[in-house]
Protein backbone atom coordinates (compact mmCIF):
# COMPACT_ATOMS: atom_id res chain seq x y z
CA UNK A 1 0.00 0.00 0.00
CA UNK A 2 1.20 3.52 -0.76
CA UNK A 3 0.06 7.04 0.06
CA UNK A 4 0.59 10.57 -1.23
CA UNK A 5 0.79 13.16 1.54
CA UNK A 6 1.66 16.84 1.87
CA UNK A 7 4.40 18.23 4.11
CA UNK A 8 6.29 21.51 3.94
CA UNK A 9 4.41 22.69 0.84
CA UNK A 10 5.44 19.62 -1.17
CA UNK A 11 3.80 16.28 -1.96
CA UNK A 12 5.50 12.92 -1.35
CA UNK A 13 4.64 9.37 -2.41
CA UNK A 14 5.50 6.85 0.28
CA UNK A 15 5.10 3.18 1.11
CA UNK A 16 5.83 1.39 4.36
CA UNK A 17 9.59 1.19 4.94
CA UNK A 18 10.53 4.10 2.63
CA UNK A 19 13.03 6.71 3.83
CA UNK A 20 12.13 10.23 2.64
CA UNK A 21 14.02 13.52 2.87
CA UNK A 22 11.46 16.20 3.82
CA UNK A 23 11.62 19.89 4.65
CA UNK A 24 12.72 20.48 8.26
CA UNK A 25 10.30 19.16 10.88
CA UNK A 26 10.80 19.90 14.57
CA UNK A 27 11.62 16.69 16.44
CA UNK A 28 14.53 14.71 17.84
CA UNK A 29 16.02 11.66 16.17
CA UNK A 30 13.88 8.62 16.96
CA UNK A 31 10.71 10.69 17.54
CA UNK A 32 7.42 9.67 15.92
CA UNK A 33 5.82 11.99 13.36
CA UNK A 34 2.23 11.90 11.96
CA UNK A 35 1.14 13.43 8.65
CA UNK A 36 -2.63 14.11 8.53
CA UNK A 37 -2.80 15.76 5.09
CA UNK A 38 -3.13 12.53 3.08
CA UNK A 39 -4.18 13.18 -0.52
CA UNK A 40 -4.31 9.62 -1.89
CA UNK A 41 -4.15 6.05 -0.56
CA UNK A 42 -3.92 3.07 -2.86
CA UNK A 43 -2.94 -0.51 -3.46
CA UNK A 44 -2.89 -1.90 -7.00
CA UNK A 45 -6.02 -0.84 -8.87
CA UNK A 46 -7.85 0.12 -5.63
CA UNK A 47 -7.09 3.83 -5.21
CA UNK A 48 -8.87 6.25 -2.87
CA UNK A 49 -8.46 9.95 -3.75
CA UNK A 50 -9.45 12.77 -1.41
CA UNK A 51 -10.95 16.10 -2.32
CA UNK A 52 -8.58 17.65 -1.30
CA UNK A 53 -7.63 15.31 1.58
CA UNK A 54 -8.84 11.98 2.94
CA UNK A 55 -10.42 12.36 6.36
CA UNK A 56 -9.25 9.81 8.90
CA UNK A 57 -6.13 8.82 6.94
CA UNK A 58 -2.67 9.26 8.42
CA UNK A 59 0.90 8.45 7.53
CA UNK A 60 3.19 7.72 10.47
CA UNK A 61 6.95 7.85 10.46
CA UNK A 62 10.07 7.88 12.61
CA UNK A 63 12.67 10.66 12.40
CA UNK A 64 15.93 9.08 11.26
CA UNK A 65 18.12 12.22 11.25
CA UNK A 66 18.19 15.99 10.96
CA UNK A 67 20.71 17.66 8.66
CA UNK A 68 21.68 20.26 6.08
CA UNK A 69 21.83 19.65 2.34
CA UNK A 70 24.85 20.44 0.19
CA UNK A 71 25.81 24.06 -0.47
CA UNK A 72 24.01 25.75 -3.36
CA UNK A 73 25.50 28.92 -4.91
CA UNK A 74 23.20 31.96 -5.14
CA UNK A 75 24.08 34.65 -7.72
CA UNK A 76 22.19 37.90 -8.35
CA UNK A 77 23.44 39.78 -11.39
CA UNK A 78 22.22 42.65 -13.58
CA UNK A 79 24.25 43.41 -16.66
CA UNK A 80 25.54 46.92 -17.32
CA UNK A 81 24.35 48.04 -13.87
CA UNK A 82 27.48 47.29 -11.81
CA UNK A 83 25.38 44.86 -9.74
CA UNK A 84 26.68 41.45 -8.59
CA UNK A 85 25.80 39.71 -5.33
CA UNK A 86 27.12 36.25 -4.58
CA UNK A 87 26.26 33.99 -1.68
CA UNK A 88 25.40 30.41 -0.82
CA UNK A 89 22.62 28.51 0.91
CA UNK A 90 22.27 25.20 2.76
CA UNK A 91 18.71 23.94 3.23
CA UNK A 92 17.72 22.10 6.41
CA UNK A 93 16.06 18.68 6.00
CA UNK A 94 14.62 15.82 8.05
CA UNK A 95 14.93 12.17 7.01
CA UNK A 96 11.81 10.19 7.94
CA UNK A 97 11.26 6.43 7.72
CA UNK A 98 7.61 5.59 7.01
CA UNK A 99 6.32 3.08 9.60
CA UNK A 100 2.57 2.89 8.90
CA UNK A 101 -0.19 4.04 6.57
CA UNK A 102 -3.67 4.01 8.08
CA UNK A 103 -7.09 5.35 7.21
CA UNK A 104 -9.91 5.14 4.69
CA UNK A 105 -7.87 3.27 2.06
CA UNK A 106 -6.71 0.65 4.59
CA UNK A 107 -10.30 -0.12 5.65
CA UNK A 108 -11.36 -0.49 2.03
CA UNK A 109 -8.53 -3.00 1.43
CA UNK A 110 -9.79 -5.06 4.39
CA UNK A 111 -13.30 -5.08 2.89
CA UNK A 112 -11.86 -6.24 -0.41
CA UNK A 113 -10.46 -9.41 1.23
CA UNK A 114 -13.91 -10.14 2.72
CA UNK A 115 -15.45 -9.71 -0.73
CA UNK A 116 -13.06 -12.31 -2.12
CA UNK A 117 -14.56 -14.89 0.24
CA UNK A 118 -18.11 -14.33 -1.15
CA UNK A 119 -17.68 -13.98 -4.95
CA UNK A 120 -21.12 -15.44 -5.87
CA UNK A 121 -23.13 -12.57 -4.31
CA UNK A 122 -20.88 -9.87 -5.77
CA UNK A 123 -21.05 -11.24 -9.33
CA UNK A 124 -24.88 -11.43 -9.48
CA UNK A 125 -25.49 -7.81 -8.44
CA UNK A 126 -23.42 -6.07 -11.17
CA UNK A 127 -25.06 -8.10 -13.97
CA UNK A 128 -28.53 -7.07 -12.84
CA UNK A 129 -27.49 -3.42 -12.60
CA UNK A 130 -25.89 -3.58 -16.04
CA UNK A 131 -29.12 -4.89 -17.61
CA UNK A 132 -31.16 -1.92 -16.25
CA UNK A 133 -28.91 0.75 -17.77
CA UNK A 134 -30.15 2.15 -21.10
CA UNK A 135 -27.88 1.94 -24.12
CA UNK A 136 -25.74 5.01 -24.73
CA UNK A 137 -26.30 7.00 -27.91
CA UNK A 138 -23.46 7.03 -30.38
CA UNK A 139 -21.71 10.36 -30.65
CA UNK A 140 -21.84 12.12 -34.01
CA UNK A 141 -18.65 11.74 -35.98
CA UNK A 142 -16.64 14.89 -36.40
CA UNK A 143 -15.98 15.95 -39.97
CA UNK A 144 -12.30 16.54 -40.51
CA UNK A 145 -11.53 19.79 -42.30
CA UNK A 146 -9.07 19.56 -45.16
CA UNK A 147 -6.54 22.37 -45.39
CA UNK A 148 -6.83 24.75 -48.36
CA UNK A 149 -4.45 24.13 -51.27
CA UNK A 150 -1.38 26.38 -51.26
CA UNK A 151 -0.75 28.71 -54.15
CA UNK A 152 2.56 28.29 -56.01
CA UNK A 153 5.17 30.94 -55.20
CA UNK A 154 5.68 33.72 -57.72
CA UNK A 155 8.82 33.47 -59.89
CA UNK A 156 11.57 35.99 -59.37
CA UNK A 157 12.53 38.20 -62.31
CA UNK A 158 16.27 37.61 -62.20
CA UNK A 159 18.70 36.38 -59.62
CA UNK A 160 21.68 38.43 -58.43
CA UNK A 161 24.24 36.35 -60.35
CA UNK A 162 22.55 36.83 -63.70
CA UNK A 163 22.10 40.54 -62.99
CA UNK A 164 25.87 40.86 -62.30
CA UNK A 165 26.72 39.03 -65.56
CA UNK A 166 24.43 41.32 -67.58
CA UNK A 167 25.99 44.38 -65.94
CA UNK A 168 29.48 43.07 -66.73
CA UNK A 169 28.60 42.52 -70.41
CA UNK A 170 27.31 46.12 -70.76
CA UNK A 171 30.61 47.58 -69.56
Amino acid sequence: MYAVFRSGGKQYRAAKGDVLRLEKIEGDEGATVRFDEVLLVGEGSDIKVGSPTLSGSTVSGKVVRQGKSRKVPVVKFKRRQNYLRQGSHRQFFTEVEITAITGAGAKKAARKTEAAEKPVEKEAAPKAAAAKKPAKKKAAKKVAKTPAAKKPAAKKAASKKTAKKKAAKKQ
